[in-house]
């Protein structure tokens, strides 16, 4: 299928159910389907949690939910979340459906739609590539994220590099967010010290001695962000801070924390959902690296402010190590605080 096959206004469905930082690494082929196709229908099909992050997105006209999370209910529960999904997915006919997540639960839903054209790319994984009737090569070596689902773009004809799309936030999430920081003095040095994987986690206690020698020089002050399940290593982190702050861990909404990182003059995190976030939000960021690999889902276009390990067995994409992750002292926290004064003066942060 070529270009010249769909009609300037056609109905174009993206499955990219998850994870968070994925969602914004995808965000640069909706802006261009958007712009190749200005009278289109674009959907995107999202797990129901993630969904608060696209409400404000220019240029998507729906989004279908899928409720993940049902299942844990109990099966009846799972099945009549899925029959939503479908019900929603069906009630359109789809000219074009794209699978961005290449997993066996995407490949099915992008079956179920029915479309004529459904792609994935060609090392979409669990036997998602059967519900396809096109493969997108994807070429030999690493590929960052952003890239990969470029190539979505560039078999509709998009230019060899990605186009970077902003993430939009609805107007009330960046009123709250203002109003949560208020009376704190600037610059606000965001931070965001979890991550799924304990070995992404750079220890809170240096990211507090990072934070503290960045206000001793710049002023301002520090808030702390983050999800519930990740409150302890908040607390960890502001029981080291001698600086203003808000310890707002676990205490937001996905859409307030997107507000504050939005409002960040510096954002400081470990290869997670809200590094992603506030790079889609084109804020400066400063980012520690260890066992995964920048060149794969490093902040794509900020490579001034990615750090990443001299250890031998960096990038070595483990969630366990068996060396007690060492790696974490030899990237030293007055390390990390150079780049981040860098970060900061580039970015004319007052």
């Amino acid at each position: 299928m070529t270009r010249g096959v769909l009609s300037e206004n056609p109905k174009i469905l993206i499955i990219k159910p998850s994870a968070l930082g994925d969602i914004c690494h995808a965000l640069p082929v909706l802006g261009f389907l958007r712009r190749r196709f200005p009278g289109g229908h674009l959907a995107w099909l999202v797990n129901r949690s993630f969904a608060p992050l696209l409400s404000g997105q220019t240029g998507l006209d729906e989004v279908i939910l899928f409720d993940r999370g049902a299942a844990v209910k109990g099966w009846r529960a799972g099945l009549q979340a899925w029959r939503a999904m479908s019900a929603s997915v069906r009630a359109k006919r789809w000219d074009l459906v794209l699978d961005l997540q290449g997993l066996a639960r995407s490949g099915l839903m992008t079956w179920i739609t029915w479309a004529r054209e459904r792609w994935g790319l060609s090392d979409s994984r669990e036997g998602s590539r059967l519900a396809y009737t096109r493969r997108i090569l994807v070429p030999c070596g690493e590929t960052h994220a952003v890239e990969r689902y470029w190539l979505f773009a560039r078999a509709l004809g998009a230019p060899e590099k990605p186009e970077m799309s902003r993430l939009v936030l609805p107007e009330e999430a960046v009123v709250k967010a203002e109003a949560l920081m208020e009376g704190l003095p600037r610059p606000w040095f965001v931070v965001a010290p979890g991550a799924r994987w304990v070995t992404k986690r750079w220890p809170p206690e240096a990211f507090a001695q990072v934070v503290n020698a960045l206000v001793r020089r710049h002023g301002g002050s520090a808030f702390l962000v983050g999800a519930p399940d990740e409150v302890e290593l908040g607390d960890r982190l502001w029981a080291g801070l001698e600086v203003p702050n808000r310890n707002l861990t676990g205490k937001t909404s996905l859409l307030e924390m997107a507000g504050i990182l939005s409002r960040g003059d510096l954002v400081l995190a470990n290869d997670s959902g809200p590094l992603h976030v506030a790079v889609a939000l084109e804020r400066p960021v400063v980012a520690p690296f260890f066992c995964t690999k920048p060149s794969l889902t490093g902040p794509y276009g900020h490579s001034a402010g990615t750090l990443w390990t001299p250890r031998f067995c960096r990038g070595s994409l483990v969630r366990q190590c068996p060396t007690s992750m060492e790696c974490f002292a030899e990237l030293s926290w007055d390390t990390v605080l150079e780049t981040a004064n860098r970060v900061l003066g580039k970015a004319g942060a007052k």
